[in-house]
Order: C-alpha cells, then sequence, then structure tokens
C-alpha cells in the first residue's frame, strides 16, 4: 500500500480509490456482500466467493520459513495429539490440517482458541500461533514447526496466504488492468522502502526494528509467480479432498498482466 499512504501518486489515488483498513477476513467479508471492490483476502476464502478477479504478481507469499505462521509444543511432534488453533486465519488453520494429513501422515484433534500461548497449553498439546503472537514467542522454551518452511518440505513449493482479489463486475476488462498496474507498482515502491516501513511499524509493535526488517525482506514474498500458483492449487486440492475447505473454483486474473502467467491461468 505504498503508493496509497506515502507515494507521490497517494492525492490521485485516493481520489480514485476509496481507502479502508481492516483484516484480511473482514476484506473477504466485504468483498462476498458487495461492499467493497478490492480487497486483500485470505487464500481460503477464494473457495467460498464466487466470481472473483485475482490481481496477478501481487501477494503475501513464503518461498521457505515465514517465522509468523507456527505450530508450537512442548511435547516432540510425534507425540502431539491435540491442537488449540488460532483461527484468526484461515488458510493457516487449513494448512495446519493438510500438514498433520498430508505430511506428517497422523491423526489428530483440532480446537479453536484465543491466541494466548499459556492457556492453550494448559489444555492443549500445541497451538497454532498466527501473526505477532508467532513472532513473539520465545522459541527457547518450546518446539516450533514453521508451516510455511514444513509445507515447503511437503510440497516443494512456496505457500500463498492471501491475495488482492476485485469482486465480479466491479470493473470492465481495460480497468481491471489499469488496477493490477497500480497495485503491482504499489508492491514495487513498498519493497524499495521497507526500511522506511519498519521504522514506522517498530513504534507500534512489540518487536524489534530488525526483526520487521529481517521478516519483510527475507521471510515475506510478494508477487504471485508461476512456482507460487501452482503451490496453491496444491493446497486447494489437498485441503479439499480432506473437507477442510470447499473444492476451489477456477482461478481467474484480472487484466492484461496475467499473460505473465499463461501456462497456468485461462484467459478472460
Amino acid at each position: 500500500m505504498w503508493d496509497f499512504a506515502h507515494g507521490r501518486r497517494r492525492s490521485e489515488l485516493r481520489k480514485q480509490f476509496d481507502v479502508e483498513y481492516t483484516i484480511p477476513s473482514h476484506c473477504a467479508q466485504m468483498l462476498a456482500e458487495g461492499s467493497a471492490d478490492i480487497g486483500i483476502i485470505p487464500v481460503a476464502a477464494h473457495t467460498v466467493i464466487p466470481g472473483l478477479r485475482i490481481i496477478p504478481n501481487v501477494a503475501i507469499a513464503s518461498r521457505n520459513a515465514v517465522k509468523s505462521i507456527l505450530l508450537v509444543s512442548t511435547r516432540p511432534q510425534d507425540q502431539i495429539r491435540t491442537v488449540a488453533v488460532d483461527t484468526s486465519s484461515r488458510s493457516s488453520a487449513a494448512l495446519i490440517q493438510v500438514l498433520f494429513a498430508k505430511h506428517w501422515k497422523r491423526e489428530v484433534q483440532f480446537s479453536p482458541a484465543d491466541p494466548e500461548i499459556g492457556n492453550m497449553l494448559q489444555s492443549h498439546d500445541s497451538a497454532l500461533l498466527i501473526g505477532d503472537p508467532a513472532l513473539q514467542i520465545d522459541r527457547s522454551r518450546y518446539l516450533t514447526w514453521d508451516l510455511a518452511e514444513e509445507w515447503r518440505k511437503f510440497s516443494g513449493k512456496p505457500f500463498v496466504f492471501a491475495f488482492w482479489a476485485v469482486r465480479g463486475g466491479a470493473a470492465e476488462e481495460e480497468g481491471l488492468a489499469q488496477v493490477s498496474e497500480v497495485f503491482n507498482q504499489s508492491r514495487d515502491a513498498g519493497v524499495r522502502h521497507i526500511e522506511a516501513i519498519a521504522d514506522e511499524w517498530t513504534e507500534r509493535l512489540e518487536l524489534s526494528r530488525e526483526l520487521i526488517v529481517a521478516y519483510l525482506s527475507e521471510n515475506i514474498q510478494y508477487d504471485l509467480d508461476q512456482e507460487s500458483i501452482t503451490g496453491m492449487q496444491l493446497f486447494f486440492r489437498y485441503a479439499s479432498e480432506l473437507n477442510v475447505l470447499p473444492a476451489a473454483r477456477e482461478l481467474r486474473f484480472a487484466g492484461e498482466l496475467e499473460t505473465r502467467n499463461s501456462a497456468l491461468i485461462n484467459r478472460v
């Protein structure tokens, strides 16, 4: 969102786009109910919202360890029988179920829980932590498994956590191409200003500047490339087989930039 908040074009973009900040799950809800036209949504939401067009080449993904999606326990992995799940991310909650079934090949019980590690581990063998609680965990006290890293070991692919989507019917083809260009340019500008973003967020979070810089520059990737799309499709397939998520809808991309991924997507 760099160009929308800080870039030279921010005044122009604010005239074109009415921007509201909220969590990705609420973005998905707003797209589903038609109260927003564009939103960054968890990949799991794609399986339940019809008519979405994905903005190509822009995503929140990880090629290896992501650090902010962790399975945490005091027991070895083969002794885990129950998992307390932070349900703030449906995609991550689905991923942990896919990993246990397909990667570790073990049956465990999953229960929703508030993301407080002490309470989670009082009544469960392990806990799924997402976001800041995962980044803030004292790894010297617990055994941890990074879900993106485990997915890479299992599938050989990156894991896509979220992408930008446009509500069906929100824009004509020419407009979709312009939207894609705007969001790709803003992503590129943000990647060039990670140090400045870290300065801003160090004041808001209980995290060091060094950790934030490393997280944004080493653990997160921001492009939706061909390998990432293949990994996302594989995740959808496994989640559907396990009845963790509904069968995924066809991936449809917005505007002319879709040609970069022409081997894997259908022209619309």
